[in-house]
């Protein structure tokens, strides 16, 4: 198959559970399917080259040294294609008997659909889903992991499209990932961390970037934490499509619970790369202030954002020599009132390395525009007391109801980035001092003067004389309908 047949093929599972569960539920059942027909798949191509190898020992194909997971009896895909009742209970247990078989690789990772209620899942339907992905062999001769780990990005991207407003959650722009990727440059043996995982796309691009430079990307150690269950899961079968074995996600709330510790402290990371869910409402404040891992280094964000928790969460867990981070944020975590006294001391700690301001629409559903914030343990000596301003808002391609980054938008804030210095109406390198007379706002606009003939706005001399014409015209229209009703209210 080519990469669009096989993503077309997948994708046509869906047909069989349209009327049956909602779109926004699809990823539950079809992403365990077909992680489930790949790994059977796999082993049913380990047990041939085992053979081949052995001269036709069956006792030697099936030893567990020969397979990447274990499949215990009355649990491979054949063996549930061929049961023809009750056909969700023996797939609920098969996947938790794969799980018990490979504790440390697979414990959680089919999620917890509910596979054996009827009303839902008829077993007519089940059949007709394992039948439709028992058409192709997807085992590695037939798929590669590549071709295979991008036909996946592409249904969690097409789930995204069906599953509305809840896109975000699992989902982030793949061009802006890989803008993040390629600031933060991580290195071959160096660890990358993303404390609101999703499906892992950050930290997956992270090792991909790597390994399409030819460099080692297998030394890169992943780590992640999703407080959603089924979205860990879909970001844990990420990893192993993609070839990806040296990670470790984690499932939790990373506020409250953080999972990945080192001697009961945070375990600190070379590189974190984070779409945080934005302003978070309902989150523990109190016990914020009081935290017992020292997040709290910046002071205590408003009950109604929880932005800056997570921001310092992410600062804390940095190594302390080189630690970088590149975070996606809304515009208004660098000037909102509410968090000022946070941020202020977020910029005196001289962390702060780059802002970055992104076009609209790169989010599914969503007008808005976000930025990057990109932050540093240990500043280069010609950035301390420095932060580089962008505005990339035009370096944008804006679709129908989507946009995306082309690779020379994403060239020339690279370009930008690397070169920290003034660039008229791009880039503007700004001191702490600058940033305090503005009142320690961070408005990108404040430092980067757009060319008003470049955009082919107006200057604002002319625009205010503009103003003033209209204001003027506007007043004295409507003293002339104020006379013209009193005259007919004395008539």
């Amino acid at each position: 198959m080519t990469q669009q047949q096989l993503e077309k093929y997948l994708w046509g599972a869906a047909t069989y559970l349209r009327g049956t569960i909602d779109a926004g539920d699809y990823k539950q059942y079809m992403f365990p399917l077909l992680f489930f027909k790949r790994i059977s798949d796999v082993w049913d191509e380990e047990f041939e080259e085992a053979m081949s190898e052995s001269d036709g020992d069956l006792d030697y194909a099936g030893y567990a040294e020969n397979h990447r997971f274990q499949l215990p009896e009355g649990c491979h895909w054949q063996d549930i294609r061929q049961t023809t009742r009750n056909v969700g209970q023996a797939l609920q247990k098969a996947m938790l008997d794969i799980e018990k078989a490979n504790p440390e690789q697979l414990y959680g990772i089919f999620g917890d659909a509910t596979w054996t209620n009827k009303d839902r899942l008829s077993d007519e339907t089940l059949i007709n889903l394992i039948e439709h992905f028992s058409q192709h062999k997807l085992d590695l001769k037939h798929v590669p992991q590549d071709e295979l780990g991008n036909a996946y990005e592409y249904l969690i991207k097409r789930f995204a499209d069906d599953s509305g407003h809840t896109a975000a959650e699992f989902y982030t722009n793949r061009t802006v990932v890989r803008l993040m990727s390629l600031i933060a440059e991580p290195q071959p043996g160096e660890t990358v961390y993303d404390p609101t995982c999703g499906s892992g796309g950050l930290l997956l691009n992270a090792a991909l970037q790597l390994k399409a430079t030819g460099k080692e990307y297998r030394t890169l150690k992943l780590y992640g934490q999703e407080i959603n269950l089924i979205t860990s899961s879909i970001a844990r079968m990420n990893m192993f499509l993609h070839g990806i074995e040296d990670f470790n996600v984690v499932r939790g709330n990373t506020l409250s619970n953080p999972g990945l510790l080192e001697n009961d402290e945070l375990k600190t990371f070379n590189v974190i790369l984070a779409n945080p869910p934005y302003s978070i409402k309902q989150w523990d404040q109190k016990a914020w202030a009081n935290d017992p891992f020292g997040r709290n280094i910046w002071g205590t964000p408003p009950q109604g954002c929880a932005d800056y928790a997570f921001q310092q969460h992410i600062h804390k867990s940095l190594d302390p020599k080189n630690g970088r981070c590149v975070v996606l944020w809304p515009h208004g975590i660098l000037f909102r009132e509410s968090e000022e006294q946070v941020r202020i001391k977020m910029l005196e700690s001289d962390t702060v390395d780059t802002v970055i301001g992104l076009g609209k629409q790169l989010f599914y559903n969503s007008p808005m525009e976000a930025m990057l914030l990109i932050c540093r343990t240990n500043k280069p000596k010609n950035k301390k007391g420095k932060v580089l301003f962008i505005n990339a808002v035009e370096e944008v391609r804006i679709e129908k109801d989507f946009s995306y980054l082309e690779e020379a938008h994403i060239q020339k804030i690279l370009s930008a980035y690397n070169g920290y210095k003034d660039i008229s109406g791009f880039a503007k390198v700004a001191t702490i001092e600058d940033i305090k007379k503005q009142g320690w706002s961070m408005n990108i606009t404040f430092y980067v003067e757009v060319n008003a003939k470049e955009k082919n706005e107006q200057p604002l001399k002319e625009t205010i004389q503009e103003w003033i014409e209209q204001s003027y015209s506007v007043k004295k229209s409507v003293n002339n309908l104020v006379k013209s009703l009193q005259t007919q209210d004395g008539n």
